[in-house]
């Protein structure tokens, strides 16, 4: 039965679609690192091994240890606690390197488990006689990203025929001691390093593409310093497919690819019925190539690292913002010409090569002791592989291992570094000029762009194109960011000092509140004067009225009275003002009057009384009269 070319387009395209970041026949090379036996005699020398990648290898260093077989589990596919076997080194011991067998599970399982275990090191013995491969790491799920990401110890791989000779030696019992050497797997000719990294925009393939995303969001910082310095030189590149000739009118190959069918990638999604498509996803990459082509003419590489982490965080996938329109804001927010890098990028839908793409093509291709670029991401480091855990420290431990030694740069030395990125163009954060707020904020990864918190008010927003105050106090700092003016004497603001932090124009006026508002003419929209005998005239943010002839407006009432009204209003108004005073002042009178002839007659009552009673207040009154009969 016949196949249609449609459905072999889908089987095509859907075939690379899902073998992403797997490799595809091309040249490939295997780095090496050296693997030297010190003991017993009879296995003395030195051995290649192939450096895993996943882990982190010691660039630049060695690692000595003793070689451990185990008894059970020897293709260490289980949990060697499950069986009370540990590689934990006792005090003053050499470090346990455990010898597992190949088989049965991933690569990096075995190692996982050994590193659970206590093993400083983990040598994986081929079972074939082949040459050397490299021990990849598999595609993340659910399972296996729990521990690729958590792999810290090194791993290498061995050929079958050595590795019979370490398990004989170790099964009489003898003690294997070895050497792990990387100082010579990155070579270091001179004092500037040449590094590359292979990547893509996509932000929708799973644990690979976090991991990368992360990567260059952490390395930023340190890539910038040794680029600045003059210490490395660094080339970004993406990888491309081209899809086959007879396929390229497919609906498959229109959706995945740019320039007829030259130029593809993967649907992100893995759907071609949903979501962006691969093209996409070329188109950016294309755009992220041209970034660091304009930026690199004018002396400032290292852009590129910037645009490429704003534009992770500004642009992602999941939230619909993956366009053009994002990226031309980024674009903007750093300073680049947007013309120059349109130019670059040419037409995606023209019928020829794109220069670019081309290039980058081309560079896929293996040339002296690097081999074919297949796999995402991909770091090259003075032209070798990096293998290992694509992580901050241990690509920065390769890179060092790439200068000739003593001529390391300081950044090298110590991880406390400070990146000064908000000196030039403010990092692309926003700024605030009137008020010297900015949301660019220093650190040793890089600069961040976070809304600050300025005297207790804190802004908030994207910390690229806006930041706003927000809660009580947010009118003291540049009225909060909102609309405000004055004119003849009086100021209006649009700013209400509450929790919600908007701004909204003040009575009288219309707008937006933020950039402007408008002064509304009450007399013209008939909002104020409205009784027949009245004139409007407009003010700014309020109106005036008036009436005619001898007549007096009464704004509470909106209404004309006469002046004489006005005037026999206010003199029944002194009348009795005046009667109420008079009455007022008469109630006091009587009440003083009556308090002063109360108090008399108790006087007059209390000394009456004391002739005939004495008071218990007052002493006894003598008695005369019987003092002239004694």
């Amino acid at each position: 039965m016949g196949v249609s070319k449609t459905s072999k387009a889908t089987i095509f395209l859907g075939f690379f679609c899902l073998n992403l970041f797997q490799s595809v026949l091309g040249r490939f090379v295997v780095e090496k690192n050296s693997l030297r036996v010190v003991s017993p005699d009879d296995i003395k020398g030195t051995y290649d091994s192939a450096i895993g990648n996943f882990g982190i290898p010691q660039y630049g260093g060695s690692l000595p240890g003793t070689v451990v077989y185990p008894r059970e589990n020897r293709k260490g596919c289980r949990n060697f606690d499950d069986s009370g076997t540990s590689f934990k080194s006792k005090s003053g011991a050499m470090p346990t390197f455990v010898l597992v067998d190949r088989g049965d599970c991933f690569f990096a399982l075995k190692v996982w488990n050994a590193q659970n275990a206590g093993a400083a090191a983990v040598l994986v013995a081929d079972n074939v006689d082949e040459r050397l491969i490299t021990m990849d790491s598999p595609e993340a799920d659910g399972s296996s990203a729990k521990y690729i990401e958590n792999i810290t110890i090194p791993s290498a791989l061995i050929e079958k025929n050595f590795a019979e000779k370490l398990k004989k030696a170790v099964s009489a019992g003898e003690m294997v001691n070895v050497n792990l050497d990387w100082r010579e797997a990155v070579p270091h000719p001179d004092d500037r390093v040449e590094y590359e990294l292979w990547t893509s925009s996509n932000d929708e393939c799973g644990f690979k593409c976090d991991m990368l995303m992360k990567y260059v969001k952490d390395f930023k910082g340190a890539a910038q310093i040794l680029e600045k310095g003059g210490y490395t030189q660094f080339t970004p590149h993406y990888i491309t497919w081209y899809c086959p000739r007879a396929f390229t009118v497919s609906k498959q190959c229109k959706s995945q690819c740019i320039n007829h069918g030259r130029y593809c990638a993967p649907d992100p999604e893995q759907d071609f019925s949903t979501g962006y498509e691969g093209k996409d996803v070329v188109v950016e990459n294309l755009r992220q190539l041209c970034v660091f082509k304009v930026a690199n003419e004018t002396k400032k590489p290292w852009v590129w690292w910037d645009y490429v982490t704003d534009f992770q965080i500004r642009c992602p996938m999941k939230e619909k913002k993956y366009n053009k329109e994002c990226a031309d804001g980024v674009i903007k927010s750093l300073g680049l010409d947007s013309r120059k890098i349109e130019k670059c990028m040419g037409d995606p839908n023209a019928d020829e090569d794109n220069p670019v793409l081309k290039e980058e093509q081309d560079a896929q291709v293996g040339k002296g002791t690097r081999g074919d670029v297949t796999i995402l991401p991909t770091l090259v480091v003075n032209n070798r592989q990096y293998r290992g855990k694509l992580e901050k420290g241990a690509v920065l431990k390769a890179i060092c291992a790439g200068f000739e030694e003593t001529t390391e740069p300081a950044v090298c030395l110590s991880d406390d570094v400070e990146t000064n990125e908000c000196l030039d163009n403010n990092g692309g954060c926003w700024q605030d000029k009137a008020s010297n707020i900015t949301a660019c904020k220093d650190t040793f990864r890089g600069r961040v762009c976070e809304c600050p918190v300025v005297d207790g008010v804190q802004f908030k927003g994207d910390g690229y194109s806006t930041c706003t105050a927000s809660g009580r106090g947010r009118c003291k700092l540049n009225n909060g960011g909102c609309w405000h003016d004055t004119q003849d004497g009086h100021t209006y603001s649009a700013c209400v000092d509450n929790e919600e932090g908007k701004c909204s124009c003040p009575p009288g006026f219309k707008g937006d509140g933020v950039k402007s508002c408008e002064d509304i003419d009450e007399c013209k929209e008939k909002k104020a004067c409205q009784c027949s005998e009245c004139s409007c005239k407009n003010t700014w943010g309020s109106y005036e009225c008036s009436c005619s002839g001898d007549l007096l407006y009464i704004r509470d009432h909106d209404t004309c009275i006469s002046k004489r009204a006005r005037e026999v209003k206010s003199a029944w108004a002194a009348v009795w003002a005046i009667l109420i005073g008079l009455g007022m002042a008469g109630g006091g009178a009587y009440l003083v009057y009556k308090y002063r002839l109360r108090s008399y007659m108790d006087s007059e009552i209390r000394a009456i009384m004391a002739q005939y009673m004495p008071l218990d207040s007052q002493n006894e009154v003598p008695n005369h009269v019987n003092e002239e009969h004694a």
